[in-house]
């Protein structure tokens, strides 16, 4: 996925790079597995702020991406890759034999019409789902379960993927992108490849009122400029006014 870049015809353009966008194939999320999601601006339900710096953004619906990767022994095939605006990575929409449509992330190497499948049997192919103990040593894995059967919890972001490193005794050591080499249960799942949308990490959006407007993200006041009762530094000077009028002496009389 190549990344855009303009003209400095203002000083914020002069850093701004966004995604092009070339390897969505469909613009429209597939309604039934979609979900509307509230959004609170920082309130809890009293109505009063509880998280600061959070208001505003772009509507956005949750996709319903299948983690675990349960559907044993059905091929699927590729239907579109599409945009997800709760995470960094695409998305792969999956139509199975039987009908049912699913979503998963989309792997660097998969395209529309690609057949992929999940299960002890399926071939150590990107995008397949296998256990741990099915999948041959130093493949780039993503998707990783921690507890069997829970679904995938780690490796999910963009340009991600760990490597296993090796198997004994039940238990598989994997080495996650962070460098650190964990020891996981050699029957949980993982999705043979590397996340796509590689080039996430270059996309620099310039100022600040990207994201506020865009991102959810609120611009907030320092509270030392706030108005006292609703700041947040109010409990301080509250105490500290307190214990002043507690010790102040009278004129003229000891303790």
């Amino acid at each position: 996925m190549p990344v855009k870049t303009f003209r400095p015809l203002t000083p914020s353009t002069r850093y701004i790079t966004i995604a092009d966008f070339s390897d969505i194939t469909k613009t429209k999320p597939e309604k039934s597995l979609v979900e509307i999601r509230k959004k609170t601006g920082g309130r809890n339900h009293y109505g009063r702020v509880t998280a600061r710096g959070i208001g505003g953004g772009h509507k956005q619906k949750i996709r319903l991406v299948d983690f675990k990767r349960n559907k044993h022994g059905v091929e699927a095939t590729v239907e579109a890759i599409e945009y997800d605006p709760m995470r960094s990575a695409r998305l792969a929409l999956l139509q199975y034999t039987d009908g049912e449509k699913r979503y998963i992330i989309a792997p660097v190497g998969i395209a529309v019409g690609k057949k992929i499948s999940s299960g002890p049997a399926a071939a150590p192919e990107i995008g397949n789902a296998l256990p741990l103990k099915a999948i041959p040593v130093s493949t780039a894995i993503h998707n990783l379960e921690l507890i069997p059967g829970k679904g995938g919890q780690m490796v999910r972001s963009a340009g991600g993927s760990a490597t296993l490193m090796s198997r004994d005794e039940g238990y598989a050591q994997i080495r996650l992108p962070s460098g650190e080499i964990r020891k996981i249960n050699e029957e949980c799942y993982a999705t043979i490849g590397q996340v796509g949308n590689t080039e996430h990490e270059n996309i620099i959006l310039g100022t600040d009122a990207v994201s506020s407007f865009f991102l959810s993200s609120a611009r907030i006041s320092r509270s030392s400029v706030s108005n006292l009762p609703n700041s947040f530094l109010s409990a301080y000077h509250f105490e500290r006014q307190s214990l002043l009028t507690a010790t102040r002496r009278p004129i003229g009389l000891a303790f």
